[in-house]
């Protein structure tokens, strides 16, 4: 069967007015345990630490574990829930932010170690009256060590959505 150029002109333009959606990755969904590389146990603080004055904030001496960080992910398509404790706001909403593991992390206890911390930027800016709860933050994933005025983080996310966390 031949199709006519008409009827090869009607299908690229109907397959053109498509939803952009119906391309999209689907996210793979991860947990935090995760980010560490399989058999690398949990980092301990092997020090008490050394005061940062300059930004004002205590940074805790991890073990060599705490750098390490998931071969897998790096350049992943994820989503993953967290809490946002933000670095970058405006009146249009956070732009810029650390996704971390539990609530008060980076802000009540020491950083936990750059393996369990996430550098996000959005391409939406993230509006939202209550910073305590939890978010599902979809995005690619990437191995980008950098150092906060929080904390020392071991990953960058550029995020497509956030999402409040349901359970």
């Amino acid at each position: 069967m031949f199709l006519s150029r008409r009827q090869l002109l009607a299908a690229a333009f109907a397959s053109a007015a498509l939803p952009q959606n119906a391309f999209a990755k689907t996210a793979k969904i991860i947990t935090w345990d995760d980010l560490i590389p399989p058999g690398v146990p949990y980092s301990e603080i092997i020090a008490e630490g050394e005061i940062d004055e300059v930004n004002d904030r205590w940074k805790p001496v991890f073990d060599e574990n705490a750098n390490k960080l998931n071969p897998r992910l790096d350049g992943a398509y994820i989503k993953m829930p967290g809490f946002i404790v933000p670095l970058d706001q405006s009146t249009k909403g956070i732009t810029t932010f650390i996704l971390v593991p539990y609530a008060g992390a980076c802000i009540h206890t020491p950083p936990p170690p750059p393996n369990q911390l996430v550098f996000v930027t959005t391409k939406t800016p993230w509006m939202s009256d209550d910073l305590w709860e939890p978010v599902w933050v979809t995005g690619l994933l990437r191995h980008q060590a950098q150092s906060t005025e929080v904390a020392d983080t071991g990953y960058a996310l550029v995020s497509d959505q956030i999402e409040i966390y349901e359970w």
